[in-house]
């Protein structure tokens, strides 16, 4: 008979679950009449910040995640919150300066965060070190996860020893992140006892229902020793999205896995994300296409939030009949660029170069530079050996870096508090600024004249009007 362990659930509705189904277009107003009722539900954490829902504030939604963070602190009193940070990544899609890396540990902390699931897209272990730092610098906790993936690299005794490393480097906690839903519930079990028996810190599971595995490999994951899943509230679970909540406190009842919720607290919640749902659907935004059951996953390796980018991007070129012929492009992408895992920014750069790859007709007659970025390693060191044939196709007679690629990068933080001046009106503005540029700037000047009142006419730095 098994010893008794109360499984926790970290609950993803204001995070992972939006960006998966509605490329994360979920409002803090929204949110915000169900914060309190969440967090007295006696979840482990709340999935509430980082991944592309900064970016989705700025660029789309017209909102200050900063500010969002501190409403969502101000309501969820009881409950952990918990963000996703890409390492030298941060929130954005290139490698930042140690110092830019460093201040946004600090400011998320400070606003309100308690745990930073930190990963690197190629889990190179160099682009975790420096927030993985900082976070014990500013009292949080640091989660540390494995980006999963299948190739012929990738085995669980790889993954172990990878847990090893991070166990070392001062992970509180380890999190498997399968973000495209490719873990099987019997290749769960050994990766979970092959990680336990490296390191005796708590593990979680982030797993995707898009290939219908996930209920699954979660049950036999709990059963191998997982302390803590990751789920989502039934109206926006399955899919590309997380196992319900409900359906696994559930199916955990009155076992020695019990996780402690209880069904009828969880109604208010399931009930609020219901009436969303129905509006997501009816304008649009959920599309159905992101919640069926697509076992092509398993050969495709497309996470729920890469598939739902895909399907808008083509969706605006007026190409969405070439979706089936741009999945099946994207291993072989991956395989050129030396099998990388698909989570942000990798598979936004692999689906970009796939989509590329089709449209035009010819394989790689266009190139981004982020994927040239790829193969030059200015994102680390991928998990296999990029053939050199290939290599030099891309770059030419440019030579890969082969350090750590923030050992490149001068600090950054000085500089660009010079460049907004004008309009920063809290010490976060200048890393909204760091990570999105122009689309941050775009944000201050609409926030400006929403406050000021004070049009594109006005000429900021003599504090003049043109016109």
């Amino acid at each position: 008979m098994s010893e008794k362990r109360k499984i926790k659930i970290c609950e993803t509705a204001l995070r992972d679950a939006h960006q998966s189904l509605i490329a994360t277009r979920m409002r803090t107003e929204e949110m915000l009449p169900i914060l309190e009722t969440m967090d007295n539900a006696g979840y482990y954490s709340l999935e509430a910040w980082g991944g592309a829902t900064f970016d989705a504030c700025l660029r789309f939604l017209g909102e200050d995640p900063w500010k969002r963070l501190r409403v969502l602190r101000e309501h969820v009193k009881k409950t952990k919150l918990q963000m996703l940070f890409r390492g030298q990544n941060i929130l954005g899609y290139r490698n930042y300066a140690d110092d830019v890396v460093e201040y946004f540990v600090q400011k998320s902390i400070a606003n309100g965060i308690d745990i930073i699931r930190i990963f690197d897209a190629l889990n190179d272990p160099r682009n975790l070190k420096t927030a993985i730092d900082a976070t014990k610098r500013e009292g949080g906790h640091v989660q540390v996860a494995i980006s999963y993936t299948t190739s012929p690299v990738h085995t669980s005794d790889a993954f172990a020893e990878y847990a090893r490393q991070i166990s070392e480097m001062g992970a509180d906690s380890i999190c498997i992140k399968d973000m495209a839903g490719l873990l099987g519930p019997y290749q769960a079990e050994q990766l979970v006892k092959a990680i336990k028996a490296k390191t005796g810190l708590p593990l979680e599971l982030h797993t995707h229902y898009t290939a219908g595995l996930a209920s699954m490999t979660l049950i036999k994951a709990v059963e191998a020793g997982v302390d803590i899943v990751d789920t989502a509230i039934s109206p926006l679970a399955l899919g590309t999205s997380q196992p319900s909540t409900e359906a696994t406190v559930a199916a955990l009842a009155g076992s020695d896995y019990d996780t402690g919720l209880s069904l009828d607290k969880l109604e208010p919640i399931r009930s609020h994300f219901e009436k969303l749902r129905e509006k997501y659907i009816k304008n649009g935004k959920l599309d159905p296409t992101v919640l069926r059951v697509d076992v092509n996953a398993l050969r495709y390796q497309v996470p729920g939030g890469m598939l739902s980018n895909l399907v808008s991007q083509l969706k605006n070129a007026g190409q969405l009949e070439m979706l089936d012929a741009v999945l099946e492009e994207v291993p072989r992408v991956r395989r050129d660029a030396g099998y990388p895992p698909l989570v942000t920014p990798t598979s936004q750069i692999i689906g970009t170069q796939a989509v590329f790859n089709v449209l035009s007709g010819e394989r790689y007659k266009m190139v981004s530079k982020e994927f040239v970025g790829i193969i030059a390693g200015e994102y680390g060191k991928t998990p296999a050996e990029i053939d050199p044939e290939f290599s030099k196709k891309i770059l030419g007679d440019r030579k890969p870096i082969t350090c750590r690629p923030a050992d490149m990068l001068q600090p950054e933080l000085d500089r660009l508090r010079g460049e907004i001046s004008s309009y920063i009106e809290q010490d976060e503005d200048v890393l909204s600024y760091a990570l999105f540029g122009s689309v941050a700037v775009d944000f201050f000047k609409r926030r400006q004249s929403k406050k000021y009142r004070v049009d594109d006419n006005a000429d900021r730095k003599n504090g003049v009007h043109t016109v």
